[in-house]
């Protein structure tokens, strides 16, 4: 599996975004899609999952502001991202995950994920 992360920028606080996550190779329909950030000073850390069902998990900081989608036709995973603040300013990764199912605080974790995109930045300016 290939994953092409894209959408990022600089917006200011309160902004948003829609980062596209497209994918080829393995069928996009056979495994869940998850987004990551990380900055420079701390780990990568979960921010949502969506499964093949289409059922979703959320990080606490990011629920009811953040929402994941997806499009089997298109190949393509999304992460909508609004009321931005500078403490979301990160590098968004997406990672695809086809050897577990459903939703867990375990399956948060990156080690659960088996392909990784490369990132795009998201700068948010207060």
């Amino acid at each position: 599996v290939q994953l092409q992360a894209s959408g990022g920028g600089l917006v200011q606080a309160g902004g948003s975004l829609r980062l596209s996550c497209a994918a080829s190779g393995r069928p996009f329909g056979s495994y869940a899609v998850g987004w990551f950030r990380q900055t420079p000073v701390k780990e990568r850390e979960f921010v949502a999952r969506i499964t093949r069902s289409g059922a979703t998990d959320y990080a606490d900081s990011v629920r009811g502001r953040f929402t994941i989608s997806r499009d089997d036709a298109k190949n393509t995973a999304y992460l909508q991202i609004n009321s931005l603040s500078p403490e979301d300013t990160a590098v968004y990764y997406c990672a695809a995950d086809w050897r577990y199912s459903g939703l867990s605080s375990d399956i948060r974790r990156t080690r659960f994920y088996e392909a990784w995109g490369q990132g795009t930045q998201v700068t948010v300016s207060s």
